[in-house]
């Protein structure tokens, strides 16, 4: 199975009954080039995604930007996803079996990819590789083989004093990576 046949899939997705699929505007498959050295996933598309159909263009996803130059990755060479597919209703947080509903299509295109790293932003997304890691400990390191957890984006857009170690995170990643 390709990356675009995966997405196709995901796009065509309804009927399914799981909430975040039937209430979205528009499932967010990801986005990226199949040869990709990093995967970088989220928790869920936000009300930007939802719109647009494309992961990370809300004000997180411009720090995202700005963390993956500081990592030396375009965004171009990364290829972007999120656990869940579908806004959940409200920006709620996804429940275990909505998770679950779409691991499937998480794990096709890790499958199909095979990154070096994948990068899981905050602790929702960082629970679905590592489910007793907690994001405070582990952040800006690699854990096992292909882990490289950094906290989500957002979080420094509410605390602003955790920009610096998301640099400081982005910058260690870029060192993993060379």
């Amino acid at each position: 199975m390709t990356l675009e046949a995966i997405a196709r899939e995901i796009r065509a997705h309804r009927g399914c009954g799981f909430e975040p699929c039937e209430t979205c505007t528009r499932l967010v498959p990801g986005e990226g080039p199949p040869t990709a050295r990093v995967v970088v996933v989220g928790e869920a598309p936000g009300a930007r995604e939802d719109a647009t159909g494309r992961p990370f263009v809300g004000p997180a996803g411009k720090l995202l930007d700005v963390l993956l130059a500081e990592a030396g990755l375009a965004r171009e060479a990364v290829f972007i996803t999120n656990v869940v597919k579908a806004r959940p209703p409200g920006n709620r947080d996804p429940r275990a079996d909505e998770v679950a509903h779409h691991r499937p299509w998480l794990e096709a295109q890790l499958a199909v990819i095979e990154p070096e790293l994948v990068v899981p932003l905050g602790r929702h997304a960082l629970r679905h590789f590592a489910p007793e890691a907690r994001i405070g400990e582990v952040h800006g390191t690699r854990v096992g083989e292909r882990l490289f957890p950094l906290y989500h984006p957002a979080a420094a857009l509410h605390d602003p004093r955790l920009r610096e170690t998301l640099l400081a995170d982005a910058r260690a990643l870029g060192a993993a990576l060379a």
